[in-house]
């Protein structure tokens, strides 16, 4: 995966992670209107503004871990940083978010 110094998952090693049936509890931190024109399959919408308050719902297992996405990986490196201080200690950032998810390793990933 990656090392503890680094809050980031490059999408080509979480897509290695699903493709191996990993266990992982995507995190989409974008806003709503975001969400509806593009989003990863089996996933869970909480807006990083909204997350601290949220963390309730948050169902990754024990063990599971948590990766955040948004457009570019900014809002979810803020939102594993959340989720890292609150006792989330596995949580990380897709690298780039689904823009570059979308580039590298899915096109039908609709752009925006």
């Amino acid at each position: 995966m990656s090392s503890p110094e680094t809050l980031e998952i490059a999408p080509q090693q979480l897509a290695e992670k699903l493709r191996r049936g990993e266990r992982v509890f995507l995190l989409d931190v974008r806003n709503e209107w975001e969400h509806q024109l593009a989003r990863l399959p089996d996933q869970a919408l909480i807006p990083l503004h909204e997350l601290p308050a949220r963390l309730d719902e948050l169902g990754a297992g024990p063990g599971v871990p948590i990766v955040c996405y948004c457009h570019h990986g900014v809002r979810s490196l803020g939102a594993a940083a959340i989720l890292r201080q609150s006792g989330f200690e596995g949580a990380l950032s897709l690298a780039g978010g689904i823009d570059l998810w979308s580039r590298l390793i899915d096109p039908a990933v609709p752009r925006y």
